[in-house]
């Protein structure tokens, strides 16, 4: 009977971890319900077959999208634990990557670094348009 119990108890365990897939993933967990139109991200370890908002592990961090008055998009991570859930076999997603990338954690991705230059060079060419058509519209004035 008591071998019975302690099957039950803990096979409980072995059949939560063969159900779920078997690994964990760090990943960003939509934290923000009550607002419309303003997510907020919880970054957190959690089963890959769970859903996005459902149980997870451990929160390890939180994301803000939205910049702020001061044009800043708020992260916090608790680096000592992603460290440990990534030496546990943890994957990060890809989000989460590149979140970790940009504050120094894991090397920038080349193409985060190709998106930068592109949006620089954008911005560059924006400006030069504007100040031209200024000109013309000075030159045209006078």
């Amino acid at each position: 009977m008591q071998v019975i119990h302690l099957l039950l108890i803990h096979g409980a365990s072995l059949l939560l971890k063969n159900y779920h897939g078997g690994y964990v993933v760090i990943r960003l967990a939509l934290a923000g319900h009550k607002q419309a139109n303003r997510p907020f991200y919880r970054i957190v370890a959690a089963y890959n077959k769970r859903a996005r908002d459902g149980k997870y592990l451990e929160q390890l961090g939180t994301y803000d999208p939205l910049p702020n008055i001061y044009n800043e998009k708020l992260v916090s991570f608790n680096l000592d634990r992603i460290k440990y859930w990534i030496g546990c076999g943890a994957h990060p997603t890809k989000p989460v990557a590149k979140l970790l990338g940009l504050a120094g954690f894991f090397p920038l991705h080349p193409m985060t670094i190709t998106e930068a230059e592109r949006k620089r060079a954008q911005t560059v060419l924006t400006e030069t348009r504007t100040e031209d058509l200024e000109e013309v519209q000075k030159e045209a004035e006078v």
